[in-house]
């Protein structure tokens, strides 16, 4: 049951600007997460990197996928590779848009005791 006071955080002139912050990061996070999906797919599966959709995968995704690609060893078979760096990506970016929309939402406006419940909340 929500406690008031008099000032409601949903009406705070904050929130609408902290929502629209992480819809803009889950859209990026998604997309990035998309394209390296592909590009995950289209090496499991042999794809030709030389087809003109393949190729711009690979080339949009060099950019995401670059600081990872020495992580790990690739295992290849017979044509097929499994790029365990592109699921370590994923992973990474994953978790960094979820900390960015994390501190998008730590912004909201909050009643004193609406804090104070949600810390006694945080105790349990």
């Amino acid at each position: 049951m929500p406690i008031s006071n008099g000032t409601n955080s949903y009406n705070s002139s904050s929130t609408k600007p902290l929502y629209r912050g992480t819809q803009i990061v889950w859209y990026i996070a998604g997309l990035v997460e998309v394209l390296l999906a592909f590009r995950f797919i289209l090496k499991l599966l042999g794809a030709n990197p030389l087809a003109g959709f393949t190729s711009f995968i690979y080339g949009i995704t060099q950019l995401f996928a670059a600081p990872f690609l020495s992580v790990f060893k690739i295992s290849r078979v017979e044509g097929s590779i499994f790029e365990w760096t592109t699921l370590l990506a994923m992973i990474v970016y994953w978790l960094i848009a979820m900390a960015i929309a994390k501190l998008f939402v730590m912004g909201k406006t909050v009643s004193t005791p609406e804090a104070a419940v949600k810390l006694d909340n945080q105790d349990k």
